[in-house]
């Protein structure tokens, strides 16, 4: 699968945070999250591996009991069926792969256009 770069494609999962499907495979998704400033994610588990690389901006992420102070160029890895959640410092944009792929997260067929 190729996608080619576009503006279009986000969708809000929460106020303030937008998310978008880049490519998936058979066994991997990757996402792109945009994060506004003084939004909260709040902890929450699911049974995905979740891989991830900060691009810009500034996050707290906490994973399990261990909290992090995330800035570019920073990267984590969440294990499948462990609570994590971030609160965001400064709007901030994000790369996650998900493994298997996040069934939420697939884009529907006029999405894909």
């Amino acid at each position: 699968m190729f996608r080619k770069n576009s503006s279009n494609g986000y969708k809000s999962v929460m106020a303030g945070i937008e998310q978008k499907t880049l490519v998936h495979g058979e066994k991997t998704l990757m996402t792109e999250f945009i994060l506004e400033k003084g939004r909260q994610l709040p902890k929450h588990v699911h049974p995905h591996e979740q891989t991830g690389y900060l691009i810009t901006g500034h996050i707290r992420l906490t994973i399990g009991t261990e909290e992090y102070n995330v800035v570019p160029g920073d990267s984590w890895c969440v294990p499948g069926g462990v609570e994590h959640g971030a609160e965001i410092l400064e709007t901030a944009v994000a790369i996650e792969v998900f493994s298997p792929v996040r069934e939420d997260y697939l884009p529907k067929e006029e999405d894909a256009k």
